[in-house]
């Protein structure tokens, strides 16, 4: 599936792009792994200074392809997407978004573990777990309470509530807003070429110690999220929420009071 993946080098910037278009960028298990594989290789590789996440300019990515998820639902933290989850995690080099039209699930998660974000005035972000039955992921539940508050938080991660570009840039989630999706890639870009010109032990550094506090529980969190919605995977509340979702009808939690 790597031509689900785009993977561009210009000078030391990797640009990493979700292409699938035809499913609005689900993402699926082999897209995830390629995704890991391709920063666990800029990891190391010398010449890679700076790395652009980007989708279309139509949209960023749907999130996880559900058909693909429920046909191998994640079992362990060696899944496609923990392990993706893990190599950005603890990518040591700058990091970029550039995000437009809609950004679900992990396509709004991902963005808190970004160096720079830059996110197009009409981008549609969403973290739907909970109406999925299952539960928020990728430090989601740690991260989002601290910057915007418990109250905001829990109308994110509990309603689900959606919320657009221009928000995301006032909350902090986003550097900023910018008019379309083409003006949006254009300043990332920029941004990310800005780091070339800069020392790359000094980046690493300051990266570090900006991460430094709370990491280590961030890194618990990560983990007790992540057993916990492979369990809700499983659940019959997920299970009913998912098959909902995929025939395109309203969920019935009734029947699980």
């Amino acid at each position: 599936m790597s031509e689900h993946i785009l993977v561009e080098r210009e000078q030391g910037l990797l640009t990493l792009c979700m292409n699938r278009p035809d499913k609005k960028n689900a993402l699926t298990r082999a897209m995830y792994s390629r995704m890991a594989e391709v920063l666990d290789a800029a990891r190391d590789d010398r010449e890679v200074r700076v790395v652009l996440i980007t989708g279309s300019e139509e949209c960023f990515t749907s999130g996880n392809d559900i058909v693909d998820f429920l046909q191998e639902p994640p079992s362990g933290m060696d899944s496609p997407v923990f392990r993706f989850m893990r190599a950005l995690f603890d990518f040591p080099k700058p990091v970029v978004a550039a995000v437009s039209g809609p950004a679900v699930g992990i396509g709004t998660t991902l963005l808190l573990h970004c160096d720079l974000v830059y996110v197009s005035g009409d981008a549609k972000l969403k973290m739907p777990f909970v109406n999925l039955g299952l539960c928020p992921e990728f430090g989601s539940s740690l991260i989002l309470p601290r910057l915007l508050g418990h109250a905001k938080a829990a109308e994110l991660l509990l309603l689900g509530e959606g919320f657009t570009g221009e928000q995301a840039a006032s909350w902090g989630i986003a550097n900023a807003a910018l008019e379309n999706g083409e003006v949006t890639f254009a300043r990332a870009k920029e941004a990310a070429l800005r780091f070339l010109d800069l020392a790359p032990s000094a980046l690493a550094d300051s990266k570090r110690l900006m991460q430094a506090p709370g990491r280590e529980e961030l890194r618990r969190v990560i983990t007790e999220e992540g057993e916990l919605f492979s369990q809700r995977l499983r659940s019959p509340e997920a299970v009913e929420a998912l098959s909902a979702f995929t025939q395109r009808r309203k969920p019935d939690f009734s029947k699980f009071v």
